[in-house]
């Protein structure tokens, strides 16, 4: 680690698919879908989604769970596993130097419909006083602050689908100005526990509506997708100034060495087809690292399973790389996050770094005609990598791009001495 660099000491991870990041990593490298019928959402157009296991949230949260709606108990609860991760001591640290980033991609509707039922009928002094400070997106990182004693800035972002990726980057900018010495970053999001948001994403035909089987339901870059499954999760990375963490003797699990943001300036939710937007964060991403494309060993693609985003995505690789290294779709396993999707592809982007294996993505048959990448499926790949790029696109025309790298990479691929990353474009 150099003195400018951004280390991640820690990850809190909870997804569908495990309540850690070593149940996570397993469940994504089996490359099966955990959509299932889901009781919140029945009597819906689509009734199922991906949600988290069952976990004891008590101990994350203080037993505070009840004030809080589930997209912030996961915040929270991920945000204390990765302090635990990195070694780290609330009690001990100076907390106006501690800073809390976390992305969420809209307000929490979990409670508003019996508060709106509560009103409808006349009935406004039963409306409980909680529902507002449950349901507004900086309450993930307030809770946070308050947890932990975290004193520093404390910031949520929303970039619709984009946010966790974008948290990252928003840290990464505190940690370079020196406001900060520490960062926890991440997104969190819980849309299956709102029944109108289920509605609404349906209405705009965005959902899968395999209902007849939802565990093939969603399939990024196949030919036979039909949209996404709605999903939740959070992941928190404890990001540090490296002074900072060397100084401490802290675990190094890979370094942010890249961020990039743009707008796509076209439409509010339909992607520019031509990918321009989204090649420019890209790019941006590698100019912060000072990478080029040759790089870029694997890209963790947003692969939202929706016909027109994987398109779009493939378009913005293909217009970037030329020739783009292998790429998976962790959503094809964990559904759809929204804005804390970004964070936990970028978490598992650390992973597979430190396993040097890609994992497959999940329903991948055949791989869209129109889609020429090297899409990493049927089971995961060993695969020599030192820096990922993981992809964040979202509605509003947002786009998110990180790239990581191994500890201690200093110039990637640039005198590595092993042979080329494969380039063909199979789907084995």
């Amino acid at each position: 680690m150099s003195a400018g660099d951004v280390a991640v000491t820690g990850m809190g991870l909870l997804t569908p698919a495990g309540t850690s990041p070593e149940a996570t990593w397993e469940g994504l490298c089996r490359g099966v879908s955990t959509a299932c019928f889901d009781p919140v959402l029945k009597g819906l157009p689509v009734d199922f989604s991906c949600r988290v296991p069952s976990f004891e949230a008590e101990p994350y949260t203080q037993r505070l769970s009840w004030r809080m709606h589930r997209f912030t108990y996961l915040a929270v609860a991920a945000a204390q596993m990765a302090v635990t991760d990195a070694g780290l001591d609330p009690d001990a640290w100076d907390g106006s130097r501690i800073g809390v980033v976390i992305g969420v991609g809209s307000a929490s509707m979990e409670g508003w419909g019996p508060g709106f039922a509560k009103f409808a009928a006349g009935r406004p002094r039963a409306v409980s006083p909680l529902l507002l400070p449950r349901s507004i997106p900086n309450m993930a990182a307030g809770e946070i602050a308050m947890a932990l004693g975290a004193r520093g800035p404390n910031l949520a972002v929303s970039t619709a689908c984009a946010s966790g990726t974008t948290a990252l980057g928003v840290a990464k900018d505190l940690l370079a100005a020196g406001r900060c010495d520490i960062v926890l970053a991440g997104g969190a999001e819980a849309p299956p526990q709102s029944a109108m948001a289920a509605v609404c994403f349906a209405q705009m035909t965005t959902l899968s509506s395999r209902r007849d089987d939802p565990a093939r339901a969603s399939r990024p870059f196949d030919a036979d997708r039909d949209g996404f499954v709605l999903g939740e999760g959070a992941a928190v990375l404890v990001l540090e100034n490296s002074a900072h963490a060397r100084a401490r003797g802290a675990r190094c699990r890979a370094l942010l060495a890249g961020f990039g943001a743009s707008a796509d300036a076209y439409h509010p939710t339909a992607p520019d087809p031509e990918g321009t937007g989204a090649a420019l964060a890209m790019r941006a991403a590698l100019t912060d690292a000072g990478l080029t494309p040759a790089d870029i060993d694997h890209v963790n693609a947003h692969g939202s399973s929706t016909p027109s985003n994987d398109i779009a995505e493939a378009t913005a690789l293909r217009r970037l790389f030329g020739t783009p290294p292998p790429v998976t779709a962790n959503k094809g396993v964990f559904g759809h996050a929204l804005g804390g999707a970004g964070a936990i592809e970028a978490a598992c982007s650390i992973l597979s770094l430190e396993a040097q294996l890609i994992p497959p993505t999940a329903n991948l048959d055949r791989i869209d005609p129109r889609i020429d990448l090297d899409v990493v499926s049927t089971r995961p790949r060993k695969h020599r990598m030192e820096a990922v790029l993981s992809n964040s696109f979202g509605f509003g025309g947002h786009n998110a791009a990180v790239v990581l790298v191994g500890c201690g990479t200093t110039a990637p691929g640039a005198s590595s001495g092993h042979p080329p990353s494969p380039r063909g474009h199979t789907t084995s």
